[in-house]
């Protein structure tokens, strides 16, 4: 559902993302995890279609990003950290903004969001201006309008930012449904917790470059650690750091041998 191939971004001379290769399949919930400007967002932006590889290509659904950038949009649901909503509309008015935008019929739009309302504590809201809701509100609306025309992929940075645990847990719960009904998630997130408890699978992305990927348990037996996965994650990391140090060590001496 998810192809990334050979996929690299450059920034003059950065290399924020360089030949990430990724293979996500229908229904699988996948977590992306790195440390800050390891290549997350850059990688995100651009498997939504919003920057463009410098190399390498992407599918959606069996749609190439770059060819048929339209129908693979239409597939998928991107909820950014930091998602943009209009603040002088409501929440209702929103939702049905939204589902204009993917073509769907006036009925539909009222009974979906009117479960999706339901589902994620969002009815009392309805008539509110957004500008007036906490931020904890904003991200189950934001959720909401990315579930409203049933994505067959669901990208998502930081869900549970602003949660308290009632709402991070129902909305943990939703996506593990869809997951399960075939829905394929993207999920990159500091919060190791999260990852460790409902992904399928596990990518790590450090300096533009995709070192670990697999189960928690595949990840627990390429480290040196045995427990939780935040302890596993600081080992790869680490690991990987050091690493490109020798690396960098000996190329630093062969310059100098010549």
């Amino acid at each position: 559902m998810i192809e990334a191939h050979a996929l690299t971004r450059k920034f003059g001379d950065l290399i924020a993302v360089n030949d990430l290769n990724l293979e996500i399949q229908q229904g699988e919930f996948f977590a992306f995890l790195g440390p800050n400007a390891a290549g997350k967002t850059t990688t995100i932006k651009m498997l939504t279609g919003l920057l463009q590889p410098t190399a390498g290509t992407v599918k959606i659904c069996g749609h190439d990003m770059a060819t048929d950038g339209e129908a693979a949009r239409r597939l998928l649901s991107y909820v950014p950290d930091f998602p943009f909503l209009y603040d002088k509309l409501t929440p209702w008015e929103f939702m049905r903004f939204m589902g204009e935008l993917f073509l769907l019929e006036k009925a539909e739009i009222e009974r979906k969001a009117g479960l999706l309302f339901e589902k994620f504590h969002l009815s009392e809201y309805g008539g509110e201006i957004i500008e007036n809701l906490s931020h904890g509100t904003r991200q189950r609306l934001a959720i909401s309008s990315g579930l409203l025309h049933d994505p067959k992929v669901f990208i998502i940075d930081e869900p549970m930012v602003g949660l308290d645990p009632a709402h991070a847990r129902i909305v943990k719960n939703e996506f593990k449904e869809r997951s399960q009904a075939g829905t394929t998630f993207f999920l990159s997130t500091h919060t190791l917790a999260v990852a460790e408890e409902i992904a399928d699978r596990i990518g790590i992305i450090n300096h533009g470059r995709l070192i670990a990927l697999g189960t928690v348990d595949e990840l627990r037996a390429s480290s040196s650690e045995s427990g939780a996965l935040e302890k596993v994650f600081l080992s790869l990391i680490d690991a990987e750091e050091k690493h490109r140090e020798a690396v960098s060590a000996a190329d630093g001496k062969r310059k100098i041998g010549h």
